[in-house]
């Protein structure tokens, strides 16, 4: 049964609020650590421009946001997730690393920001959760200076060939039933699979990216496992 966008925001920001404590753990250990190689490589693309003013959107507990302040400690990092435990557990992480985030509440598809208000925006393990992949990608643009960067790493669906075959077998059994143990949230591991089995492919993805005004290029990390796709706006781009 098809759920509206409503119904799946909603049913993502429960699940979410389920897992917050035990997030962090979970990325490191269902990811085998690679995570966090993915998260620098995304760091490192939306740093390239010098940024002074960065959006991480979806930061869940600010794993990415909190590397971007430590990558640029001169610019204006902002964290925004609409999950306020997640957010809870961010603002403790960047008291305790000493570093000055800010972290909002905040819905992807309608954000309470002006025009142009920053000059890069990350979206880690986000993107997919969204209601409606192509209002996002035209609000991003919105709060995207001209010139800008937008940096989206996410799941793709599972690769083809025998490696795609032993993915899947770890994604769609073992991982649910691992993380259902830990989190004690079944529900928001047997979603992790289902999503990214209904998540646009790396190219398509790209075609969404462009009809919203960027020039997209990306990557497959660890054997397709995972992707960035990086959408720049022309320096002149008008909204």
């Amino acid at each position: 049964m098809e759920v509206s966008p409503r119904e799946k925001a909603e049913r993502v920001r429960r699940m979410f609020a389920e897992i917050a404590p035990r997030y962090d753990l979970l990325n490191r250990l269902l990811s085998f650590g690679a995570d966090l190689r993915w998260r620098r490589r995304a760091v490192a693309l939306a740093l390239e421009k010098n940024p002074g003013r960065i959006l991480d959107l979806a930061t869940g507990t600010g794993d990415l946001a909190l590397m971007l302040k430590r990558k640029a400690p001169t610019a204006q990092v902002v964290g925004a997730d609409f999950a306020l435990p997640m957010l809870e557990i961010a603002r403790r992480k960047a008291r305790a690393q000493g570093l000055a985030v800010e972290f909002l509440e905040a819905d992807a598809l309608s954000l309470p920001f002006p025009q142009g208000s920053f000059e890069a925006i990350t979206i880690a393990f986000g993107f997919r959760n969204f209601a409606d992949y192509r209002k996002a990608l035209f609000e991003l643009r919105r709060v995207l200076a001209p010139g800008g960067r937008l940096v989206i790493l996410e799941f793709p669906p599972p690769p083809r060939g025998v490696f795609g075959l032993v993915y899947r077998v770890y994604f769609q059994r073992l991982l649910p039933f691992l993380g259902g143990v830990i989190s004690g949230s079944f529900g928001a591991y047997r979603y992790l699979p289902e999503s990214v089995e209904a998540f646009p492919p790396p190219e398509a993805l790209k075609g969404m990216m462009e009809e919203a005004g960027f020039k997209v290029r990306y990557e497959l990390l660890t054997f397709g496992v995972a992707a960035i796709h990086i959408g720049d706006l022309e320096a002149g781009s008008a909204r």
